[in-house]
């Protein structure tokens, strides 16, 4: 096969480590193994720009994206619904989407799996048209990334440490929001500090990610917690993947789900994987089955297939 990587040297573990010996290795076994490749290393600036000429070349199978969250995310909805397949270095802080493919999470590992892996199809989702393939959410998530963004880190530990301070911070200040859900027929008024709607469903007792990529149905989180009690609850629930145990958590699920946002606030703000976008008053988000070909390792192909 051949495949194109595009690798953001910002990302978390990518600029920790001697990316040129890395590279090296990398095509190294690749090659081995019979495939090409070729390689750019960019600043995370220049992220949209390279995937958009690498996307738009004939003749590629894989597009290797290395980097957090924002990189995996931007490569996926260029490929959205083609038959050029993504293949993820989990190069973030958390790297949830590859962990839900069962992709190795140090990056040499990864591309040990890349050289015999297969392709298959999972979901993507999408928000007014724009693509996710992890989490949408609102509320005290996005307080938290805003917050976190005014604070400097060098690191993927600092980043977590980052992250927690900001949590910490939006616990201490917390801020509901009457919102309307309309799931299928049902339609759900509420006033909520925080809702999460994911591409799958969360699996049970672990990190916040989908056990079945491909489920074909969106999870939709609805946090209950308002004071600041609640909310450390609520948060020590998401670190032990107690999600259906939950007191402080409504879970309902669908194909589609329109959200509504009871606000005078001209600058609302959500988080698409890991990135602060517009908060716009509606928002429809759709599950897409199979609209997205990711290379994993081949066990994991087989047991899926299996």
């Amino acid at each position: 096969m051949r495949f194109a990587a595009v690798l953001n040297q910002e990302g978390g573990t990518l600029r920790t480590i001697d990316l040129s010996a890395f590279t090296d290795r990398m095509r190294q076994k690749l090659e081995a193994a019979g495939h090409s490749i070729d390689i750019d290393v960019v600043a995370g600036k220049d992220i949209v720009a390279t995937l958009d000429r690498i996307t738009s070349k004939h003749g590629i199978d894989i597009v290797l994206a290395g980097g957090g969250d924002g990189t995996i995310s931007a490569a996926a909805a260029r490929l959205m619904g083609r038959k050029t397949a993504l293949a993820i270095l989990p190069a973030g802080t958390m790297n949830l989407f590859a962990r839900g493919l069962g992709i190795p999470q140090t990056v040499d590992a990864a591309v040990e799996s890349f050289a015999d892996g297969d392709v298959i199809a999972v979901d993507m989702a999408t928000a007014n048209g724009r693509p996710f393939v992890h989490q949408f959410s609102i509320g005290m998530h996005a307080k938290m990334v805003q917050l976190r963004q005014t604070m400097e880190f060098g690191s993927r530990l600092g980043k977590m440490r980052a992250s927690l301070k900001a949590a910490w911070a939006a616990i201490n200040n917390p801020s509901a929001m009457k919102v309307t859900l309309t799931i299928g027929e049902a339609e759900i008024v509420t006033r909520t500090t925080a809702i999460g709607i994911t591409n799958n469903l969360f699996g049970e007792g672990h990190l916040p990610y989908a056990d079945n990529p491909a489920g074909g149905v969106l999870g939709i989180y609805i946090t209950v917690a308002r004071r600041r009690g609640e909310l450390v609850g609520f948060l020590f629930d998401i670190a032990r993947g107690k999600w259906r145990d939950s007191e402080h958590v409504e879970i309902h699920q669908a194909d589609r789900v329109v959200l509504k946002v009871h606000s005078k606030a001209k600058k609302l703000r959500a988080v698409m994987d890991g990135e602060l976008v517009r908060l716009d008053s509606e928002t429809t988000i759709e599950i897409h089955p199979g609209a997205l070909k990711v290379l994993v390792p081949a066990r994991v192909a087989q047991a899926k297939a299996a």
